[in-house]
């Protein structure tokens, strides 16, 4: 079929749905004599008379309600579909600011954010490596990154990445003379280097769970560092034991650089979770960027 037979079905749809030749007229923005003659000549070539005029309204015939139930549903997928394509040939773009942790990042962020960004290079994204659970809101960030307990119930949740766990750990060298903890409360007896949180500059209280029990260890040591690249670098060096993400450190574990301890104390928790705020108009590039992220098991 003519591209411009298409077009006179799809005038003779409005016009059979609005019941009127003025008010179908103003819909497609021509003419009433125009649109009478489209009509005529969509008549002329099917040999069929689809409507029934009167001075007060227009009808279909029953050849032309036959028509209406056929195409009618057939022509709506299609401008439907048209406008999805539409849409996408408008390149999505803009910046996506993004607070997460410096291991958020490396391990989840980077790596899912690869392929959406060489497909889609009008699309920037701005991450702020943070540890102090910071308000998007007020500091104007599109999204954060935190753990599934650390999300405020007012926020839309996405995780983006599987379960997770801690790990105690600390080099051969720093446990030659010293006895590996069996407990949690046994950490008051070793030195450990500690994370400082930038919100009201407290110490990050270590947390330990087992069966029914929880805890939380608030351990002592001579170093304190603000992000957990230089605590692994320190635990390395044998300067103490640290409390880090599991995936972080068990490469380590694996080449004997690393010895972890208390692994029975550290149980699974939700993983890496994307939020932001409910009431947010996501843009195309933000939900582009969501479904990228978006953990598939």
């Amino acid at each position: 079929m003519k591209r411009g037979h298409l077009d006179d079905l799809s005038a003779f749809v409005i016009v059979a749905r609005e019941g009127s030749f003025t008010k179908a007229a103003a819909k497609l923005g021509v003419s009433q004599s125009a649109l009478s003659y489209t009509i005529k000549q969509l008549e002329a070539r099917l040999k069929l008379r689809l409507l029934t005029r009167t001075t007060r309204s227009v009808s279909p015939t029953a050849a032309g309600e036959r028509l209406l139930r056929s195409i009618g549903p057939r022509l709506a997928e299609i401008e439907a579909e048209l406008a999805a394509l539409s849409e996408l040939s408008e390149r999505p773009s803009g910046t996506i600011r993004i607070t997460a942790t410096e291991y958020a990042t490396n391990a989840v962020l980077l790596p899912k954010l690869a392929k959406l960004l060489r497909s889609y290079p009008d699309i920037k994204v701005e991450i702020i490596c943070d540890y102090g659970l910071t308000d998007i809101v007020t500091e104007r960030f599109d999204a954060g990154v935190r753990d599934g307990e650390q999300v405020a119930k007012d926020m839309i949740a996405v995780r983006i990445g599987p379960d997770a766990r801690m790990a105690v750990v600390g080099s051969p060298s720093y446990f030659r003379n010293r006895r590996e903890p069996k407990t949690p409360q046994e950490l008051v007896e070793h030195n450990c280097v500690n994370l400082r949180l930038p919100t009201h500059g407290g110490l990050y209280a270590w947390e330990f769970e087992k069966g029914a029990r929880e805890l939380k260890v608030r351990v002592e040591g001579q170093l304190f560092f603000n992000t957990t690249s230089q605590m692994l670098e320190a635990a390395l060096a044998g300067l103490g034991l640290t409390y880090l993400p599991e995936g972080l450190v068990q490469p380590y574990i694996n080449k004997g650089r690393l010895k972890r301890v208390l692994e029975d104390w550290c149980a699974p928790y939700p993983g890496y979770h994307l939020y932001y705020p409910s009431r947010r108009q996501p843009s195309a590039a933000f939900a582009l960027l969501v479904e990228a992220l978006r953990h598939r098991a």
